[in-house]
């Protein structure tokens, strides 16, 4: 059945590829956005098919117009990057909270049966279980530091999607991604800034890290996300909660290796410390989505050579 979905922070990396995946399997597609870390360039081959709708998150009005005549909603508008975690905590809590309550409201008010979350694999911080599965425990194990902000943010909204989705929504789904990457995701990312970074070394390869490069990450890349992300939207169970990412963990040195031999460089890693609270390792348990149908295709040397491609070439800026 074809609906009209409105998908919040849809002009982002993530959003716009969703915007376009559901688009292309026939849906109407609402895109709002204030463009603060999205780009509507993402978007301009498809602007005559897509309606954007230029607002903030925050504005209790703007959401609740945007919902008007809606079917489904998409939420995603938040504040990434980690960066922006130790800089902006009060912003990333505002947009969380108020951002979570007004888009609930406006649901609620304009009769929209099906809402899906965007939320985190941060919420896990330092996993006691890796692979780590959808049901661990979440935390937030030190509330003075400003990085779990974002995971906080993200909690929270879990808490207010199930509570109010048992008694105003027919379906609501919570995905968890996990360092989804690609082409065009800004420069603000590991993958992106390491590949940034080697394309502009000149005299010498000293290649600076944070931590000791024996952290593992967990990517996945941007078009086997959007898959396994439409197979939960279709086939995903009411009030439940699915990883989305890959079970191919990578040391970062070991990641800073594979970009590295793309450039044909010989690189000498410089350590550096770990920003405070920046998990050790990150791998998610993928079995539940697994049991959808879920099997990405693309592994990190086919993903990262696409992407590196893409950056090489000059990536755009909004």
């Amino acid at each position: 059945m074809k609906k009209k979905y409105l998908i919040t922070g849809g002009s982002g990396f993530i959003g716009s590829a969703l915007a376009i995946r559901l688009l292309q399997e026939g849906n109407e597609v609402v895109v709002f956005d204030n463009n603060s870390r999205g780009c509507i360039e993402n978007l301009s081959e498809y602007k005559s098919e897509i309606q954007f709708i230029n607002g903030d998150i925050r504005n209790k009005e703007d959401v609740l117009n945007a919902c008007i005549g809606i079917d489904a909603v998409c939420h995603l508008a938040y504040i990434n990057g980690t960066s922006a975690f130790y800089a902006k905590p009060h912003l990333i809590l505002e947009v969380a909270l108020k951002g979570m309550m007004n888009i609930i409201d406006a649901c609620i008010k304009n009769n929209i049966s099906d809402f899906f979350l965007a939320s985190s694999s941060e919420v896990y911080q330092n996993p006691i279980t890796i692979p780590t599965d959808e049901s661990i425990e979440l935390k937030i194990s030190d509330i003075f530091n400003p990085r779990f902000s974002y995971g906080g943010g993200k909690i929270i909204s879990e808490l207010v999607a199930i509570n109010f989705g048992r008694k105003f929504f027919e379906k609501v789904i919570i995905f968890r991604p996990h360092n989804v990457y690609g082409p065009n995701m800004g420069n603000q990312h590991v993958i992106p800034e390491f590949i940034i970074r080697m394309s502009e070394l000149e005299n010498n390869n000293i290649f600076k890290i944070q931590g000791s490069g024996d952290e593992t990450r967990s990517f996945i890349y941007i078009s086997d996300f959007i898959e396994g992300l439409s197979l939960i939207m279709k086939y995903g169970e009411n009030l439940n909660i699915y990883n989305i990412g890959t079970s191919q963990e990578i040391k970062i040195k070991d990641l800073v290796k594979i970009i590295a031999k793309m450039f044909n460089l010989d690189i000498n890693l410089e350590l550096g410390s770990l920003l405070k609270g920046s998990p050790k390792r990150r791998c998610p348990d993928i079995k539940k989505i697994t049991e959808l149908g879920f099997n990405p295709k693309i592994d990190i040397n086919e993903g990262i050579k696409m992407t590196k491609k893409w950056y090489v070439k000059g990536f755009r800026k909004c």
